[in-house]
């Protein structure tokens, strides 16, 4: 049996199309042990540095986090001795590859009995890799990462590049902050999805919210500076209702198209609870209102059986009006998945139409 080089991460209830997403980059993949549901230690035939190339060109869409195994170590139970084992192979997997001159950070997960906290081998290692590199540490954006992933009686250590593992996060998962003023869950969602787009929204303009009530993500528009025209028939939270920045259309978004709108958006964004391929053809009819430039956010609900024809078939909808420029099942999302749309038609570069159906 290969020894096992990678370990993936995903949703719980994406596992298996997260292990096909990896078969169709590389054939002979498979999980040789599931700590955790969603968590997937894989064999591959291909290296790391191969399947990581592969996916920053056309990034999956169920895997959230993926991460090289370049050495085992056997995990005892006694802390004391599991740290000296965990600093020497990190010392010898580092020496001579991770960077001086760039940032890193250690990120460590525990699965099942483990004696170990994450943040002791973080602080260890990290001391470690100051010592022997000279590099410094950045937790929140680094430039190399050594992860370190602990369940039973194995640890599995990788050195690579946070731009490789797809994620700055430990196995993806982006956490915010809870703010004062916080209208719903759902705003955690818009803002993972800039961050994983790479979306700048612009310092002024306007911008089109669908099924905005209660209006978390009218909020997170208006925070970036832009005027919002807010569309759901339901009310909005009250500190939106005083806002002159957002004005709100108490109108379906079905019917809120038969009016006249000359002006276009700059953003047009879509949190609808509502069947994706109905969702994407509201999307398709309300292309002509983004401007040149302006990009579009949506969700695609899934249902738990057929979530990728069903994906798929409202990513064939959207190319009719827009170019896809990325769809992830997000760590915020549930049962649906995110799509980055941009003006115009010539289909989605998306992932999701490489997956295996």
């Amino acid at each position: 049996m290969i020894s096992p080089n990678l370990i993936i991460t995903t949703d719980p209830s994406c596992a298996d199309l997260a292990l096909e997403e990896l078969r169709r980059v590389c054939p002979g993949a498979a999980a040789v042990a599931r700590p955790e549901p969603g968590v997937l230690v894989c064999a591959a035939d291909s290296g790391f540095g191969d399947i990581a190339a592969k996916w920053q060109a056309g990034p999956p869409v169920f895997t959230r986090h993926i991460c090289p195994v370049d050495t085992t170590v056997a995990v005892s139970g006694a802390a004391d001795v599991d740290l000296a084992a965990l600093e020497k192979a990190c010392r010898e997997m580092c020496a001579g590859r991770l960077a001086g001159n760039l940032s890193f950070s250690v990120q460590t997960r525990t699965f099942g009995a483990v004696a170990l906290k994450p943040f002791d081998v973080n602080t260890r290692l990290a001391t470690a890799i100051t010592e022997l590199s000279g590099a410094f540490l950045d937790v929140r954006n680094p430039s190399q990462v050594v992860s370190v992933v602990l369940a039973g009686s194995k640890g599995w250590l990788g050195l690579s590049t946070a731009e490789q593992n797809l994620s700055n996060w430990a196995g993806g998962a982006r956490r915010f902050a809870r703010e004062d003023g916080q209208l719903s869950r759902s705003e955690f969602k818009l803002l993972e999805a800039l961050e994983v787009f790479k979306l700048s929204l612009p310092k002024s303009g306007t911008a089109l919210d669908l099924g905005a009530a209660p209006g978390g993500w009218t909020r997170v528009l208006r925070r970036a500076g832009l005027q919002v025209t807010a569309v759901d028939p339901a009310e909005l939270d009250q500190s939106l209702a005083a806002d002159p920045g957002v004005r709100h259309e108490r109108t379906t978004a079905e019917r809120y198209l038969q009016g006249s709108h000359p002006t276009r958006f700059d953003c047009i964004v879509n949190d609808m609870r509502q069947d994706a391929r109905d969702s994407a053809r509201t999307m398709v009819r309300y292309a002509p209102l983004l401007a040149p430039e302006g990009v579009a956010l949506m969700t695609c609900k899934l249902p738990h059986a057929g979530r990728l024809p069903t994906l798929e078939q409202a990513l064939a909808i959207l190319a009719a009006g827009y170019r896809g420029a990325g769809a992830r099942h997000l760590f915020h999302n549930r049962s649906e998945v995110t799509v980055c749309l941009r003006p115009g038609t010539g289909g989605t570069d998306t992932g999701a139409q490489r997956s295996p159906s």
